[in-house]
């Protein structure tokens, strides 16, 4: 089929296609015939579902979640996965229903919103029961799960009972994926599946960030326990029952050999002995899985020394006064013209410019280096892949471009049919096999809720909805890590912490591994080793007038993965959340940087969360400051990583706006923490375009506000918000030239026809308007260095770029997401382009750029250089634009842009066409109140 999926991500997980020479030494059916007795066992038949919560959503509750729900599976399933390409039940079926919006949204009805997501209303009928169960025998706690997902609608009598279950519904659907998650998380994933490349690299990237000692690990428990009081005690409570019932599984699944499979192929276990081990799960797995989570998607800012560098070359180009203001035209830290999620004047202001920055403590030209985080490679890990899954894992983590990908539109009743406000939102957390996140419903005592938990972290459901209210959330980005210059003394591993001459601490971590079924590498070893100060681990080495120094990075969160446990115990009690403010209350309790939306038959609310420090009123957090007291964050305890932060009504919030819409855009006038790209073009203008159209016409309905997220899931960015006037330059005059004639006339039939990424038709795998698609795709980064680097220099764009990528489209294999991730248009250079063409044309343009770049100013020289670099973009070949992959052939361009679930296990899944849009989304309109 050419919609499947060869393997990739995990490589020690590679599964399927490794086996060649062990299926070579047994039959396969005979293999399979003897392994398909001890798969899962049925449920219990006598145990009657319970009935469902009170529920307000009157049928209006939607959700989606792809692959599928189940993402566990035995060896016998695997082997026939591979010999058949058969799939357990429940692995895949929620896939084509998320694929196919991307053709169907045109004509979508309310009616029809269930044709593309799940009926997420609360309990199961009983016509619909697939199956219920008694989790290890317990009368306390029942799991029943439906016909159609396979969803666990998990329901307790008690607390204890409640929380069993959810641990063993998690370890039922994603045992291997956590097992892998909480190895990520302390730098121990070759050790458990081996040494692939890819396994490298994701240890390595947040090994990094995270260097936790096991006491570290127990000592975030035991204060987050200490600090929340009654509701401390019982999220320690609740962590244990779930606990003992992810091992309860792991006993059961063991004994009655229907574990993964993939612990046999990473030889963790022997298929015809059932020797070997699945380890239990302990209370400090749980932290390093919450710690991989927090510095995916909830941990802004950093890039300080990226900073420093690229306004050093501007500097160096224009002179200290001249290119400082060039550097901070590009930074757009506050850009007049950007979207924002709070429209309606309300100002939060944090992280601006100082007006005199003090502590700066820019590098030597030339100084930087980054510090090595591997050592001593043996076998496998000296081969010249393992040295760039280092370098990967190294840019990836320092990079100043943080995941964001999610999305939000919510509308008050005031504008809605029905009266009641209307919400379509989701986070975007890739696409992998098994998928991070898991479906679940949770009915016990003090909770009430329904929707998505990362897999090992699902003892509450933390985006979702209650019994009469929906919230969800969108990375925020905000900045809350900051680098320090550490002055050395006596060595390169001491330093100077007020004044007193101190010894870094050394974390290490040495991992080896053996070849496996599943792994195709020889056997390795390495060893990575952070030097860490009281400023937080050591990135690079430097000097600064002269003085050696060591940029440290310091984030909020550090030391405090485990903090935001409470807010999620609060948006699961519906004793709790009543409203508005008792949500936006829940979501102060997050640490993590995230923007929080809410929905019930009434109101809507926002809430931007996380601990942001309180710094020295003339310490700019763009750039590193000198490691002293007076540049410290206020209050700050080295020993806890705790500070001030700034207070809740510092935070961007509101309630019952018109209209909110979040792609991870920025949050409100004066919130200058922003990552770069921020400006006058943002993908959040694709949202904010249709939703406020919406509004205006009035009477919004879940179907027209999906249509409009949809819309714009398929839409490039560039072709609705840059092109227009890109082509508006080239009109200025006559185009002679035939080629660039027939380019312009192909890019404009594009525009006219709404600039979609979209298929012919459904399952075509071929683009309409495909020639405009592929001569955009290549003209893009033509135009923008042709552009800019004439004006700017070699040195001074290759910094910018380093701070910013050029592009970001869905064919693209590089930035934050990589290729076939689905999310595109983060990270680009639109917002440049668009203000210096407008610039060019005369027109208006609210903080503009500091200088004019196209043609240097002059209308006829910039149409020179647009016109020659889109007749070069024409005449390359599809082969040359999408050079193909691993997944695709050279010149396809309908799977260079394709959606790819990442295999993570045994189990793969057919590629989808691209659309731009969260992994887990809810379409919610509550009809009633409690």
């Amino acid at each position: 089929m050419s919609r499947r999926t060869p393997r990739n991500a995990l490589d020690a997980v590679r599964t399927p296609r490794r086996f060649t020479g062990f299926l070579k030494t047994a039959s396969v059916c005979a293999l399979i015939a003897g392994l398909l007795s001890p798969l899962s066992p049925a449920a219990a038949a006598d145990a009657a579902p319970k009935a469902a919560a009170e529920d307000h959503c009157g049928g209006r509750c939607s959700d989606i979640l792809p692959p599928g729900e189940n993402g566990n599976a035995t060896l016998a399933q695997i082997l026939l996965h591979q010999a058949f390409g058969t799939r357990p039940a429940h692995a895949g079926d929620q896939l084509g229903p998320y694929a196919d919006l991307a053709s169907g949204y045109p004509a979508l009805t309310d009616e029809k919103i269930n044709t593309f997501f799940n009926d997420a209303s609360f309990g199961v009928p009983a016509d619909q029961v697939a199956s219920t169960e008694k989790p290890a025998g317990r009368d306390d706690v029942t799991i029943v799960r439906d016909k159609k997902t396979g969803v666990p609608h998990i329901t307790g009598t008690t607390r204890y009972g409640t929380e069993f279950g959810a641990g063993w519904a998690a370890a039922q659907d994603r045992l291997w994926l956590m097992d892998l998650f909480r190895h990520v998380g302390r730098g121990q994933l070759t050790s458990f599946a081996g040494g692939a490349p890819a396994n490298q690299a994701l240890e390595q990237q947040f090994y990094r960030v995270a260097p936790y000692t096991e006491d570290e690990l127990q000592a975030q428990i035991d204060r987050a326990v200490a600090t929340n009081g009654e509701r401390g005690q019982q999220a320690l409570a609740d962590v244990q029952a779930y606990l003992d019932g992810i091992n309860a599984y792991i006993d059961a699944s063991d004994s009655g050999r229907y574990f993964p499979g993939e612990y046999v192929l990473t030889g963790h276990k022997n298929a015809l002995t059932n020797s070997g081990k699945i380890e239990h799960f302990k209370a400090t797995d749980l932290v390093a899985l919450a710690s991989v989570v927090g510095a995916l998607f909830g941990a802004g800012g950093g890039g300080e020394v990226n900073n420093a560098l690229s306004l050093l070359a501007a500097q160096s180009k224009y002179g200290v006064e001249e290119g400082t203001k060039v550097w901070e035209s590009f930074r757009m830290r506050n850009d007049p013209e950007a979207v924002l999620t709070v429209h309606d004047g309300q100002s939060f202001p944090y992280a601006g410019k100082p007006d005199d920055p003090q502590g700066m403590a820019l590098p030597d030209p030339g100084s930087v280096t980054e510090v090595p985080l591997v050592y001593d490679r043996t076998g496998s890990a000296k081969t010249p892949a393992a040295q760039d899954a280092s370098a990967t894992a190294t840019k990836t983590t320092l990079s100043s471009a943080r995941r964001g990908m999610s999305n939000a539109l919510v509308v008050s009743g005031a504008h809605t049919a029905s009266g009641h406000p209307v919400a379509v939102f989701g986070p975007q957390t890739g696409y992998f096999a098994p998928q991070l996140l898991m479906l679940q419903e949770i009915q016990g005592p003090g909770i009430s809720a329904r929707g998505a938990s990362f897999a090992g972290l699902s003892m509450y459901v933390e985006l979702g909805r209650g019994q009469d209210y929906a919230w969800s959330a969108t990375t925020s980005g905000q900045d809350v890590i900051d680098t320090y210059a550490v002055e050395l003394c006596q060595d390169d591993h001491h330093y100077l912490y007020h004044g007193t001459c101190t010894a870094m601490d050394q974390v290490e971590r040495t991992n080896s591994w053996k070849p496996t079924v599943a792994d195709g590498t020889a056997a390795g070893s390495y060893t990575m080793r952070v030097w860490r100060t009281k400023y937080g681990p050591v990135q690079y080495r430097a000097t600064v007038g002269g003085k050696k120094v060591a940029y440290t990075t310091l984030r909020s969160s550090y030391l405090h993965e485990t903090d935001s446990i409470i807010g999620f115990q609060m948006l699961n009690d519906p004793g709790f959340v009543k409203g508005p403010e008792d949500f936006q209350k829940a979501a102060r309790h997050i640490n993590f940087t995230f923007n929080w939306f809410y929905a019930d038959a009434q109101h809507t609310a926002y809430y931007n969360s996380g601990d942001n420090p309180v710094r020295a009123d003339d310490v700019d957090a763009e750039f590193p400051v000198w490691a002293e007291p007076a540049y410290e964050w206020r209050g700050w305890d080295p020993a806890t990583n705790t500070a001030d932060y700034t207070p809740p009504s510092a935070h961007p919030q509101s309630v019952d706006q018109d209209y909110y819409i979040s792609w991870n855009n920025k949050q409100a006038e004066d919130y200058a923490a922003a990552p770069w790209g921020e400006g006058s073009v943002h993908r959040g203008d694709l949202l904010d375009d249709r939703v406020s159209k919406l509004v205006a016409a009035g009477g919004v309905t879940r179907a027209s506000l999906t249509r409009a997220m949809a819309d714009a899931a398929v839409t490039d960015l560039r072709a609705e918000d840059v092109l227009p006037k890109l082509l508006k330059v080239i009109g200025t005059a006559p185009v002679t030239d035939p080629a660039a004639a027939e380019a312009v006339h192909t890019l404009d039939a594009w525009v006219s026809a709404g600039g979609k990424r979209a298929e012919t038709s459904a399952g075509s795998e071929k683009y309409a308007h495909a020639d405009a698609i592929r001569i955009m795709d290549a003209w893009w980064p033509l135009l923008v260095e042709a552009e800019f680097a004439p004006g700017l220099g070699t040195e001074l764009y290759d910094a910018m770029t380093a701070n910013l990528t050029v592009d970001e489209a869905p064919s693209a294999g590089h930035g934050p997401t990589g290729s076939h991730a689905g999310s595109a248009f983060q990270y680009g250079w639109w917002s440049y382009v668009d203000k210096d063409i407008r610039a060019v044309l005369g027109e208006p343009v609210r903080g503009p750029l500091a200088r004019t770049y196209c043609g240097d100013g002059d209308l006829s020289a910039c149409r020179d250089v647009l016109l020659t670099t889109l007749k070069q973009a024409a005449g390359k070949t599809a082969a040359e634009v999408y050079p193909g992959d691993d997944q695709c052939a050279a010149g396809d361009q309908w799977c260079a842009d394709s959606v790819v679930q990442r295999p993570l296990g045994g189990i793969e899944h057919d590629r989808i066409s691209w659309q731009n849009r969260p992994t887990y989304q809810q379409v919610v309109e509550f009809t009633s109140h409690r």
